[in-house]
């Protein structure tokens, strides 16, 4: 029973230690205080915009869909019809890209560049380059032409290039069919 305790415990130990749990709970941590600011942001900078244009509550706009609304005298709430809160859903909105702008640029964009200049550092990997397909069938074709006329690769009987004439200037293989 000891021996299965401890090795339970050993694998949520090993759990909490990872780095994706750890990183999850330190921006579940950040977010939270995070929220703090964009509030006071919305508050403080946001409202006081809209205020030039009316209230700066922006919870106070919202609008009528049928003609029977009414608005109570004392609380300025609709008691009947049919309105919507539009006020409330453009506040949640503007809070949400102001936090998203934020977040990229303040912590994602420093991230990546931090990331590719570790990056950069690092060695570079020196594995050969796998060939090309057009140096494979290079190859393929050297090899034929060696086959059949029983000499060196990449050289022609008269010293020329395989599958150029003599005294033909080498170039790039053609692969496109003429039209004759």
């Amino acid at each position: 029973m000891s021996d299965e305790k401890n090795g339970v415990l050993q694998g949520f130990k090993e759990f909490l230690m990872r780095g994706n749990v750890i990183e999850l709970a330190v921006a579940v941590v950040v977010g939270a205080a995070f929220t703090n600011i964009v509030n006071a942001v919305v508050k403080g900078v946001i409202n006081p915009f809209v205020g030039a244009l009316g209230s700066q509550n922006l919870d106070h706009y919202k609008s009528c869909l049928s003609a029977t609304c009414h608005p109570d005298p004392k609380t300025g709430e609709f008691t009947d019809g049919i309105y919507i809160l539009w006020g409330s859903v453009l506040s949640a909105a503007l809070t949400f890209v102001i936090t998203a702008a934020v977040v990229y640029f303040l912590m994602i964009l420093p991230m990546n560049k931090w990331k590719a200049r570790q990056d950069a550092k690092k060695p570079v990997d020196e594995t050969p380059v796998a060939p090309t397909e057009v140096e494979l069938l290079a190859q393929i074709r050297d090899a034929l032409v060696t086959q059949r006329d029983g000499s060196e690769p990449g050289v022609a009987r008269d010293g020329s290039e395989p599958g150029v004439a003599a005294g033909a200037i080498p170039g790039p293989v053609s692969t496109e069919k003429s039209q004759s």
